[in-house]
C-alpha cells in the first residue's frame, strides 16, 4: 500500500506516509526536514552514504542534502516528516548563523514526541500560536541534544553555479550555456557539480523546477500556471516528475491544499 498525505500549516509541511514497494530519486529539499520512522526501516543513502532508521529512529536532513528513499524489505514502511523554511528555523532560533544537523539519525523519546506534537498540530490545523508553541518545543530539545552546530558556507563556487540554475528557469537555457558562463567545458562542469553536490546539474535543475512547481501551487492555486511558467512540455510531464520526488503527482497534492 503506497499513500502520502500532505497538510501545510503557518509555513510548515507535514507528510504522513506509508510505503511499500515506492522509491525516492535522488532529490534535495531547500527546507530542513525531520522525520520518525514509525513502522518498518527506513533506506536512504544521504550524500552518498548508506542511513537505516529503524522504528523510532529520528531522521535530520538539513536543506540541499541529496537523497534518496525506499523501504529495507518487503514489510513496508512508515513515516512522518516535517518540511521547515531555513528562514522559520532562524527565527526559532534567534540566531544570524544557518545552523546544520550533524548527526543523521538520532534516537531520543522526548524529540520524538515533539515532532508527534508538532506533525499533529500541522495535521489537525491547530491555531498558529500552537504550532509555533511546538516548533519551539522541537528546536530547542534538538539543539540541547548537540545535534546542530553554526554553518559557514565553504564553497562560494558551487553556491553561485546553484543560484544560476534557479535563476535559468525562465531562460530555458541547456547545461553546456551554463557550463559555459563559468569557463568550463559542459563535462567538466557536470563532473565539478556532481562531486560538490551529490547530484548532476540536470537533476539539481529538475529538482529546484519542481520545488519551484510545488510552492506556484500552493500560493496560486494554479497547477497549470505551474507548468506553463515552468516550461514543463504538459500536466503529465509535471505530474511524473513530481511523483519521482514526492510520492503523488502534482495533481493529488493540490487537492490537499
Amino acid at each position: 500500500m503506497e499513500e502520502f498525505i500532505y497538510k501545510k500549516n503557518s509555513g510548515i509541511t507535514a507528510l504522513s506516509a506509508n510505503i511499500t514497494d515506492f522509491s525516492y530519486k535522488n532529490h534535495a529539499h531547500s527546507e530542513y526536514a525531520i522525520g520518525v520512522t514509525k513502522r518498518g526501516i527506513q533506506r536512504y543513502h544521504l550524500d552518498g552514504k548508506l542511513q537505516l532508521s529503524y522504528q523510532d529512529g529520528i531522521m535530520l536532513f538539513n536543506p540541499e542534502q541529496v537523497h534518496d528513499g525506499m523501504a529495507h524489505d518487503n514489510s513496508g514502511l512508515e513515516y512522518i516528516m516535517l518540511y521547515i523554511e531555513p528562514s522559520l528555523l532562524l527565527d526559532v532560533t534567534e540566531r544570524k548563523e544557518t545552523i546544520q544537523f550533524v548527526t543523521p539519525i538520532i534516537y531520543d523519546n522526548k524529540v520524538k514526541s515533539d515532532i508527534y506534537g508538532l506533525a499533529n498540530a500541522v495535521f489537525y490545523e491547530k491555531e498558529e500560536e500552537i504550532v509555533d508553541e511546538q516548533l519551539i518545543k522541537l528546536i530547542d530539545g534538538l539543539i540541547n541534544q548537540s545535534t546542530t552546530e553554526k554553518y559557514v558556507k565553504k564553497n562560494i563556487y558551487i553556491n553561485k553555479m546553484k543560484e544560476r540554475i534557479h535563476d535559468s528557469f525562465k531562460e530555458n537555457l541547456k547545461i553546456a550555456d551554463l557550463a559555459q558562463e563559468f569557463s568550463m567545458s559542459k563535462f567538466q562542469f557536470i563532473r565539478y557539480f556532481k562531486n560538490q553536490t551529490g547530484i548532476t546539474p540536470y537533476q539539481f535543475l529538475l529538482n529546484s523546477k519542481i520545488e519551484e512547481a510545488k510552492k506556484i501551487i500552493e500560493i496560486d492555486k494554479d497547477i497549470h500556471l505551474a507548468v506553463s511558467e515552468l516550461g514543463f512540455s504538459d500536466l503529465t510531464h509535471l505530474n511524473r516528475q513530481f511523483k519521482k520526488i514526492y510520492g503523488i503527482t502534482a495533481n493529488n497534492y493540490a487537492h490537499y491544499l
